[in-house]
């Protein structure tokens, strides 16, 4: 559902510290820290898990899972490499690899 390393990335992203995430979300310092210092995915009690998820949504933040697209707009961030360790298959960017791409009709090799 979601990492670790998101969680903490959502909180800078909304400048929030873990206190305020918990006072957001209604789960207790204690369980966000716990949450945050493990490796990989969350493991918690769903409920806490869904209060969670459900504060950083309320919040502007959108939980993008490995490999899969984003159905929101304005600014992210994601990881280039994947859990597994590979590179997820490159799609050109509309903003920033518009000069990489190849013309319609050209004759690139």
């Amino acid at each position: 559902m979601i990492t670790s390393q998101q969680m903490r990335a959502a909180r800078a992203m909304l400048g929030i510290d873990q206190r305020q995430l918990a006072a957001l979300s209604g789960v207790s310092l204690p369980t966000i820290q716990r949450m945050e210092s493990s490796e990989g995915q969350v493991r918690s009690v769903v409920d806490t898990l869904v209060k969670v998820i459900n504060a950083l949504e309320a919040a502007g933040i959108e939980i993008i899972g490995e490999n899969a697209p984003s159905n929101g707009a304005g600014r992210g961030v994601r990881l280039k490499e994947t859990a597994a360790g590979r590179q997820p298959r490159r799609v050109l960017s509309v903003l920033f690899d518009q000069a990489e791409a190849p013309e319609v009709g050209s004759n690139v090799s």
